[in-house]
């Protein structure tokens, strides 16, 4: 079972770098916002598997909820944030 996870979690860190490529070459905002938020999501998962592999699952459930509240939180503040900049330079540009 512990290769299992281990090998998961592998996987899981090389989709994290394939991801990367997304927030360094993304084409818009958004794309790296989104892309920011999947690599967030996919450290909650490896979270898990180190609490399954340390037999703390319990611990690192804790930390996991916490990682992706301050996720949630992040992506929404930033997306708000890149929205109201976006309207304060349409309204700087002459109709």
């Amino acid at each position: 079972m512990n290769s299992f996870i281990t090998m998961a979690g592998v996987l899981l860190i090389g989709l994290m770098l394939l991801v990367l490529v997304r927030v360094i070459k993304g084409p818009t905002v958004i794309d790296r916002l989104v892309a920011v938020n999947v690599i967030g999501t996919k450290s909650i998962v490896l979270l898990l598997f180190s609490g399954i592999l340390f037999g703390q699952l319990e611990m690192f459930v804790d930390i996991a909820l916490g990682y992706g509240l301050l996720n949630f939180i992040v992506s929404i503040a930033a997306s708000r944030y890149y929205q109201h900049r976006r309207s304060l330079e349409q309204k700087g540009q002459p109709s």
